[in-house]
């Protein structure tokens, strides 16, 4: 049996850092863990109703999240609590760490939506990156910050994340 395999269905903590502090922290189911992306299902972490205004996100909703360990972003399915297809929420993060039960991902203040159907694809916080700071004191992350978020609406105009993800 492969250690992908062993570990699947076990916990992990999700934990979302910015600025050097942690933003928030959710458990998570690992469903698969290949060495280079670690895929985990978690139910809204967020508590209350987050209305964006092209999406709410709701207690009851479900998150397949996709995080790599070689790629500057993450890619989470977003489904209703009957299973609908929401969308794709999509953070633009340095490459995630796990450090035993917990993965790390840094965020970039970067985002990106695709909605179900493809028809809203919408880049996100592109002024709250630049108030970051992150292009004026680390110029070679803000480049690749900005690279990850071009591939992310490429493949979401392109047809969506299917090919990525399967």
């Amino acid at each position: 049996m492969s250690a992908m395999r062993a570990e699947s269905g076990s916990r992990l903590d999700v934990v979302l850092v910015k600025a050097g502090r942690t933003k928030i922290r959710y458990p998570a189911e690992l469903l698969a863990d290949d060495g280079t992306r670690v895929t985990v299902r978690a139910p809204w972490a967020g508590g209350a109703v987050r209305d964006f205004g092209f999406v709410r996100f709701e207690p009851g909703d479900v998150f397949t999240e996709h995080y790599w360990r070689d790629r500057w972003y993450s890619v989470k399915e977003v489904r209703d609590a009957r299973g609908g297809l929401k969308g794709w929420y999509c953070d633009v993060t340095r490459p995630a760490t796990r450090l035993g039960t917990e993965l790390v991902v840094e965020d970039l203040d970067l985002d990106l939506w695709r909605s179900a159907d493809g028809t809203d694809v919408r880049r996100l916080d592109e002024d709250e990156f630049a108030a970051s700071g992150l292009p004026r004191t680390d110029p070679e992350a803000a480049a690749a910050a900005l690279a990850a978020l071009d591939e992310l609406e490429g493949l979401a105009r392109e047809g969506g994340f299917e090919t990525l993800l399967g």
